[in-house]
């Protein structure tokens, strides 16, 4: 009886499997897909099934079974019994896929690539529509995570046509995504077809400035390309710009402390936020109203937006001490959006809370980014004890070592009389005279040795004041490492003016602002004409004020388009993750007093 059944389920499962399975395509063969049976009862078949062709669709139907359930393992241990090479083309494009969809599952999005490498994928224009987008969909996905943005962009355009509803939507909103994440380098439109009119959108936006420029250019692009899907459906993005456009800011509250220990750095951001308000006056433009609010009186952060909002404020720019933008953070949202001028230590903030301020930590991930454009790899630092070096260190290390770099060597600054003993201790020199006192006594004779330093170490990360660094270089003359370069944060130049302070730093390369390495910038020698002091160390503090006033009205520009950049006076400054304005800088070098700029490397 039981043998009977068997035989019954077997040919019941035989008679399903045909039944569910695509409609024969001449050579390609046949599509599994998947019945309504257990993987059990799959397997079962598949095993006493004398049809190789139908055990394998079998194996296919159950690992895909088992991969829609989620059991990950299970679906790659069944897909590996199936040998590719023996399938037919449609069968071998469903395993790839498959095989791509449990990479991507892994995070392997090269192993993904690997598996639709496969020649069977020359006929995927031939099978259904439904296998067509499964492949790829899961092909975009995976160049995406592999970093090949435009590929994936152009296998989303070419399966968009088969889409439908919600899942079209999906795909036209994420190859906006992938196109706008471009550098402007690669906006390069070739043709006429769907992909160069993305392509010519993204650089007509990028291209333009203001919001209105940017509005202009949508509207020009949609004139010339009315049936291109995104002239037919503007990405959501795009109609938020739309939006921004019509909707100017005109009233801003400067929320700055007018007492207290942090009202000499506050003065010195409103002078430099003022001053680019009055430029744009002077410009002709229309621009917002500043009303200033002091925070150093404030006794409730609520009662504060209650006073702005009647006062009709739009923006807020500020506060500036960090216990408020903290306090900021916490909250689930805000009244009015609000560019708070120092940021918070987590990484969570309402929607309406934009962060800006000179991280130190920006400093640290450029000269990462700088260290690598030159093709480095190998890194030691110098930074000082406490809290501060430990900040630039983490942010250091983290970005260096994501993208490949390795550190082979820390030493924390902090008394001057060991410094030669650390950098000693960094090139391992003490082993090298070791080594040569220990063949001196091996031989009872003299030994002329010149100490060696250790060749691991390519570049040196530097973050200290000017009178470390004055010590550091000849140090490193000193200590036979004197032409290892040394990349270092603003904090080595001291902006004074004084030559005599430099020379002992020929070499050292430094990012800083925009606003100290050119002096002939018209707002910087209008600025430093009425307050001297902005030509210093205190003028990256009137470069973020002015940047300040720059970002304000372009913070929902910078989320709408994630890479935009507005090239300020405290760096380039884009939208990076918790609405952050990160900054990149450019860079100079030290060369007999002077300080040289260098040319910039490509971002």
């Amino acid at each position: 009886m039981i043998a009977c059944l068997r035989l019954l389920l077997a040919l019941s499962l035989a008679t399903l499997l045909v039944a569910c399975a695509s409609s024969p395509s001449s050579s390609l063969g046949e599509l599994p897909r998947t019945p309504d049976a257990s993987i059990e009862q799959l397997l079962e078949q598949a095993a006493t099934s004398k049809s190789p062709d139908k055990a394998a669709l079998l194996r296919l139907s159950a690992a895909d079974l088992a991969y829609n359930q989620g059991d990950l393992g299970r679906a790659g241990q069944i897909l590996q019994q199936i040998q590719l090479d023996q399938l037919k083309p449609a069968q071998q494009i469903f395993a790839s896929t498959l095989a791509a969809e449990l990479a991507m599952a892994r995070n392997q999005p090269k192993a993904a690539l690997s598996a639709l490498s496969h020649t069977s994928l020359q006929h995927l224009s031939e099978l259904p529509a439904g296998q067509q987008i499964r492949t790829g969909s899961i092909h975009a996905r995976a160049l995406e995570a592999d970093g090949q943005t435009l590929a994936a962009a152009k296998q989303r355009i070419v399966i968009a046509p088969l889409l439908k509803d919600d899942v079209a939507t999906k795909n036209h909103e994420a190859i906006w995504a992938l196109i706008a994440a471009l550098p402007t380098d690669q906006l390069q439109p070739v043709g006429n077809d769907d992909l160069a009119g993305w392509l010519n959108l993204a650089l007509a936006i990028k291209t333009a400035g203001t919001l209105e420029q940017q509005q202009a250019a949508i509207d020009n692009w949609r004139a010339q390309n009315p049936k291109h899907p995104a002239a037919i459906q503007l990405p959501q993005p795009l109609i938020k710009l739309k939006e921004l456009a019509s909707q100017p800011v005109s009233k801003i509250a400067l929320l700055l402390p007018q007492d207290g220990p942090l009202a000499s750095v506050a003065r010195a951001l409103r002078e430099g936020f003022m001053a680019a308000h009055y430029q744009a006056q002077q410009a002709g433009q229309k621009p917002p109203s500043i009303e200033l609010y002091n925070s150093s009186r404030l006794t409730s952060i609520d009662d504060f937006y209650r006073k702005a909002q009647a006062d009709g404020v739009q923006l807020v720019v500020g506060p500036l001490e960090k216990p408020l933008v903290k306090q900021l953070a916490t909250r689930a949202q805000l009244p009015i959006t609000t560019l708070a001028l120092n940021y918070s230590e987590g990484e969570q903030a309402p929607a309406q809370l934009f962060q800006f301020g000179l991280a130190a930590e920006d400093e640290a991930r450029e000269v990462s980014r700088r260290a690598r454009a030159d093709g480095l790899h190998r890194a030691a630092v110098l930074i000082p004890k406490g809290e501060w070096g430990d900040r630039v260190l983490k942010a250091f290390r983290q970005d260096w070592e994501a993208n490949g770099g390795s550190v082979v060597g820390i030493e924390r600054i902090d008394q001057p009389v060991a410094l030669a003993q650390q950098i000693a201790n960094l090139f391992r020199l003490r082993q090298s005279e070791g080594r040569a006192k220990s063949l001196q006594s091996t031989l009872g004779t003299q030994v002329a040795a010149q100490p060696s330093r250790s060749q691991n170490i390519e570049f040196i990360f530097l973050a200290a004041t000017p009178q470390q660094a004055q010590q550091i270089k000849p140090t490193l003359n000193f200590q036979y490492a004197g032409d290892v370069p040394v990349y270092a944060t603003s904090n080595v130049f001291s902006a004074s003016g004084d030559l005599n302070q430099y020379r002992d730093m020929t070499g050292v390369m430094f990012c800083e602002t925009p606003w100290l390495l050119d002096a002939n910038d018209p707002l910087r020698r209008q600025v430093t004409a009425q307050w001297p002091q902005a030509a210093g160390s205190l003028g990256r503090l009137y470069a973020m004020g002015v940047d300040a006033y720059q970002l304000a009205p372009r913070l929902g520009q910078l989320k709408a388009l994630p890479d935009t950049r507005i090239e300020g006076e405290s760096g380039s400054l884009g939208m990076a993750a918790g609405q952050r304005i990160e900054r990149q800088l450019p860079w100079a070098k030290f060369v007999g007093g002077q300080v040289t700029r260098l040319p910039d490397t490509p971002r």
